[in-house]
């Protein structure tokens, strides 16, 4: 939802170490998968019930997640890399729920599952939008660097990191935390689908 308008803030903040790194020859599928590698170590964390560290891995993984594109573009994006960022994103997200469902199995599985059921919605949406949309040569304006059709919603990159942040700072009110983050995920799958649903009729 304010990804497009936080946007320009990103790339201010990533310019610097974006402009270092490329200068150091670092490329951007490194960022990538090291970010990933990094970030997924958040799910042992939250099983253990190290939350604190949980945040932090949760944390650096969204910075190489903006600091890899940035670096892309002072060089030439890859069609790889497109692929690589959206891909590992997914199975990140699905991670730290299911750090939480491990944790807890008892008070935590059923919201997890919950939400990683709605994340399903909102990926499977996302990416069937970009493939059409790519099809028949649409553009997303609102992220014109990406490197798919960006289809935006209620629920973000940014809202799933301010949710993230949440679950982390208070592990106890996780239930609640993930029922309403999966609620706002469903409404963004069906408002994606409402949108294909326009966008891609037959013509009359």
């Amino acid at each position: 939802m304010l990804d497009a308008r936080l946007l320009p803030l990103q790339r201010r903040l990533t310019h610097p170490p974006a402009e270092l790194l490329h200068g150091l020859g670092v490329r951007p599928d490194h960022i990538t998968l090291a970010g990933f590698a990094i970030g997924i170590l958040a799910l042992p964390a939250i099983w253990a019930g190290f939350y604190g560290i949980g945040l932090v891995l949760i944390l650096i993984n969204r910075v190489a997640d903006g600091l890899d594109g940035a670096v892309a573009r002072m060089g030439t994006p890859t069609d790889r890399g497109a692929f690589l960022d959206i891909a590992l994103d997914f199975v990140f997200y699905a991670a730290v729920p299911l750090g939480f469902a491990l944790a807890d199995p008892s008070r935590n599985a059923l919201p997890a599952a919950v939400l990683i059921f709605s994340f399903v919605g909102t990926g499977s949406s996302f990416l069937a939008f970009s493939v059409l949309a790519e099809k028949q040569r649409l553009t997303a304006e609102d992220f014109p660097t990406k490197g798919l059709y960006y289809l935006g919603g209620l629920t973000e990159g940014f809202e799933t990191i301010l949710f993230f942040v949440a679950f982390c700072l208070w592990p106890g009110a996780f239930i609640w935390l993930a029922y309403l983050f999966a609620a706002m995920a469903l409404i963004t799958t069906v408002a994606r689908w409402m949108m294909g649903w326009q966008v891609f009729a037959p013509e009359p």
